[in-house]
C-alpha cells in the first residue's frame, strides 16, 4: 500500500501554469510505517534537496516559471524504491515569442527563404502579409514551410517586384506576434566567363607554338 502523491495526486497529470508565478511541486509519502527518503527530478536530472526536504514530504518550487519550463516533467521518486512515482507535466501557456533574420539581400534570379521562428503555447495560427496586404501566394514562385516554431516563406527566383518588406503574423488565443524582414533585390551580378578566358588563352598559346613552329628553320639559321 505504499504510495506517493505530488499535489494531491497519485498518478501522473499535467499541470498548467502561466509564464511568471511560481509553483510549487509538494512530494507526500502515504501508508509508510518507516521514515523514507524522497528524490526529486527535472527531466532526467536529479535536483539537490536540502537536509530537512527529503523525508515523508518534499517541496520544490519552480520559479518564475518561463518558456523553457513548457513540456518539462518533474518526477518524485521514492529512494529505496525508484518504480514507486509520481510524475507532473508543467504545461506552461504564453503568447507567440517571434524571431528572425529581419534584413535580407538577394541577388536577382536567386532563391531566398524567409524563416520565422515562432514560440508560443497553445500552438498559433501563421500568415504572410507583403507591405501591410496579404500576400497572394503565387504557384512555383512561393512555397510555405511549417512547424510547431518554425513558419517559413520561400520565393523562387526572385525579382525586383518581390522587393519589400514582409510581415509574419502569428496569433494565438493568447495574443498575437509579428515580425517584419526587409526583402532587397539587387541586380543580378555579371557571371565571370571563366570558360570564354581560358579557350582564349589555349587559342593564344597554340597560336604562338605554331608561329614558333613555322619559323624554327629561321631561327636555327640565326643561331
Amino acid at each position: 500500500g505504499l504510495e506517493l502523491s505530488v499535489n494531491n495526486h497519485a498518478a501522473d497529470f499535467t499541470l498548467s501554469a502561466e509564464l511568471g508565478p511560481p509553483i510549487s511541486l509538494s512530494c507526500l509519502v502515504h501508508n509508510s510505517s518507516q521514515a523514507e527518503e524522497l528524490l526529486w527530478y527535472r527531466g532526467d536530472g536529479q535536483v539537490g534537496l536540502n537536509e530537512g526536504n527529503k523525508v515523508n514530504v518534499s517541496n520544490i518550487c519552480i520559479s518564475p516559471v518561463n518558456e523553457s519550463d513548457n513540456g518539462v516533467t518533474f518526477t518524485c521518486r521514492l529512494a529505496r524504491d525508484k518504480s514507486v512515482q509520481v510524475s507532473v507535466i508543467l504545461d506552461v501557456q504564453f503568447p507567440p515569442r517571434l524571431s528572425g533574420e529581419e534584413t535580407l539581400h538577394v541577388e536577382e534570379e536567386k532563391d531566398v527563404t524567409l524563416t520565422c521562428n515562432s514560440k508560443s503555447n497553445p500552438q498559433a495560427q501563421s500568415t504572410w502579409y507583403k507591405d501591410n496586404h496579404s500576400l497572394t501566394l503565387q504557384q512555383s514562385h512561393h512555397e510555405l514551410y511549417q512547424t510547431s516554431e518554425i513558419f517559413q516563406l520561400s520565393i523562387r527566383k526572385v525579382q525586383k517586384s518581390d522587393n519589400g518588406t514582409y510581415t509574419c503574423v502569428v496569433d494565438s488565443p493568447l495574443g498575437k506576434g509579428t515580425r517584419d524582414f526587409h526583402l532587397i533585390v539587387e541586380d543580378k551580378k555579371p557571371v565571370f566567363p571563366t570558360e570564354a578566358v581560358i579557350a582564349a588563352v589555349v587559342v593564344v598559346t597554340l597560336t604562338i607554338l605554331f608561329g614558333i613552329v613555322a619559323r624554327r628553320d629561321k631561327f636555327f639559321k640565326v643561331w
